[in-house]
């Protein structure tokens, strides 16, 4: 790919390159989801699973990977989940109040399953073979979501496209909303709905695929990942001439400049749920997005290749994804998230913008 010299240009490619990977992830998502339906696969199985696996980000970390720049990519995996931890969560705090409880199970997860990965970085190296034995990792969390969530009466994890594609069975069933949006049996936030008609994802763009046949869906879903496989090398090597034009770090880019932009939909995944008094949803993207960020996500990068991991990655991403941990994991605890607990949150992630460019 010939990469222009000009600043100007290469902000213009990578953007274009974040928003295709974006829009096909949203059309692939649509067309598996009603071709898997329409060849017998449970939609709630769908929604369940598809709701614990950030797939821009994997695109993105697997192409940074394949072109050797995996600090590009595992930039991305702290990025994002310290901006889902910090940024979506806080801000649903700040614009929304809100309590909820979260069953242990999920608490505990959220804490301990970082665990595996940080232990392997201590000796500064993912090798490929612990990053597939992190991708494997991913598997049993996964199903046992899936298996709680089918038993439970309040769902937690549900991928809002699959939602919207096809019809769920198999879990709880949804309850009535307001006129509004609102949820007419759960408690009422205790702020007002400051995010009233946010709407931050290509949903709108994505054309409706209900007439057509499975076979169809699947070869429209085939044409979604030869996008995102496009979409993602422009936006790595864009991304590529940008960082070096700043004179910054791949890791550093990656953890800052293209993760916030690639997470910004995480927005309306958690801020929306909770507008609309659904705010065990919210929190399900939270703890589903970070056991995938932290295991299969960054276990799929070192898997194809090895990631340096000492220097900056111990003394300051590591340390802020473990405190916005807590910080975000004792919230929830108390079953409430509140103003001052959101302002905590996004003053955290101001402050690893600071330290990842000091």
């Amino acid at each position: 790919m010939v990469v222009p010299s000009s600043t100007v240009a290469l902000v213009a490619l990578f953007l274009f390159g974040v928003v295709l990977v974006i829009w096909c992830v949203e059309v692939f998502i649509e067309a598996v989801a009603r071709s898997a339906v329409s060849l017998g696969l449970s939609g709630f199985f769908l929604a369940v699973v598809l709701a614990g696996i950030d797939l821009e980000n994997a695109v993105l970390g697997v192409a940074a990977a394949f072109v050797a720049l995996p600090d590009l990519a595992l930039g991305t995996v702290f990025g994002e989940s310290l901006f889902v931890l910090a940024v979506a969560l806080g801000l649903a705090g700040l614009l929304v109040p809100f309590r909820t409880a979260v069953p242990r199970a999920y608490l505990l997860m959220l804490v301990l399953v970082p665990l595996p990965a940080f232990t392997l970085s201590l000796d500064g190296r993912l090798t490929p073979l612990e990053g597939a034995g992190l991708l494997v990792l991913f598997v049993p969390l996964l199903g046992y979501i899936f298996r709680r969530e089918r038993r439970t009466e309040t769902t937690f994890l549900l991928s809002a496209e699959v939602q919207e594609a096809v019809p769920l069975e198999g879990g709880a069933e949804p309850r009535p909303e307001t006129p509004d949006g609102g949820d007419l049996t759960a408690p009422e936030s205790d702020g007002q709905t400051a995010a009233d008609g946010w709407d931050l994802d290509l949903d709108e763009f994505v054309p409706a695929f209900e007439d057509r046949s499975g076979l169809f869906n699947l070869g429209v879903a085939a044409l979604a990942v030869v996008g995102m496989t496009i979409g993602s090398g422009i936006t790595v090597v864009s991304a590529e001439g940008l960082f070096l034009a700043l004179g910054i770090s791949g890791l550093a880019f990656g953890a800052t400049v293209l993760s916030f932009i690639a997470s910004l939909e995480e927005l309306a995944l958690t801020v929306e749920p909770v507008r609309r008094n659904r705010p065990e949803l919210a929190v399900g993207n939270v703890i589903g997005s970070t056991v995938f960020y932290v295991t299969a996500n960054v276990g799929i990068v070192a898997a194809v290749h090895p990631i340096e991991t000492g220097g900056d990655v111990l003394t300051i991403h590591w340390p802020f994804l473990g405190v916005c941990l807590l910080v975000a994991t004792a919230m929830l605890a108390r079953g409430r998230v509140g103003r001052v607990g959101g302002l905590l949150l996004c003053g955290l992630y101001a402050a690893y913008w600071v330290a990842n460019y000091l």
